[in-house]
């Protein structure tokens, strides 16, 4: 468009064109062709300003992105190095479970197993303060004093949720 500006401007000034309706026609088309230019070049900057806007936008979410990115990359490691300490205690309570479990006799372990396994995990419950730590529930006079009247080496049971119970010196009875 330049170039044909240049070259319609260049025929306007060398006098080749003599007719008067032919030098209003080539005025009019180079007026034309400046104003054509002039568009083009507002919307190639319009163009250039909404490139540069997206480029800084660009340049902002990639920052955020980073940002997010750094923070997962630190849950991951921090998420990482708490399995492996929950697999070392694991372990631990593992072998330390072994040696108890090795001075408890076969059936009252075979029976702390099977319940464990129906209870969710968890085969026995401290009895503190009439209450079985089990189902939380508060056992009734009878069972107390049943409790109280049994000896040290018996095995006890919660009658509402059949945990065994583990008397201690805290228990209160």
């Amino acid at each position: 468009m330049r170039q044909r500006a240049v070259r319609d401007q260049q025929r306007l000034d060398s006098g080749a064109v003599s007719s008067p309706k032919d030098l209003e026609n080539l005025q009019r088309e180079i007026t034309s062709l400046a104003k054509r230019q002039g568009d083009l070049e507002d919307v190639v900057l319009e163009i250039m300003e909404r490139r540069e806007s997206a480029q800084e936008r660009v340049a902002e979410l990639t920052e955020r992105v980073g940002a997010v990115q750094a923070k997962v990359d630190d849950a991951t490691a921090r998420r990482d190095a708490a399995t492996q300490e929950l697999d070392a205690e694991a372990a631990t309570v593992a072998k330390d479970r072994e040696v108890v479990a090795g001075a408890v006799p076969a059936d009252l372990l075979k029976l702390y197993d099977k319940l464990r396994a129906q209870q969710g995990g968890v085969g026995a419950a401290r009895l503190y303060q009439r209450r079985c730590e089990g189902c939380r529930l508060e056992l009734n006079i009878t069972e107390v004093n049943d409790v109280k009247a049994a000896s040290p080496e018996t095995v006890l049971r919660c009658e509402n949720c059949h945990r065994i119970l583990v008397r201690t010196s805290e228990s209160g009875l």
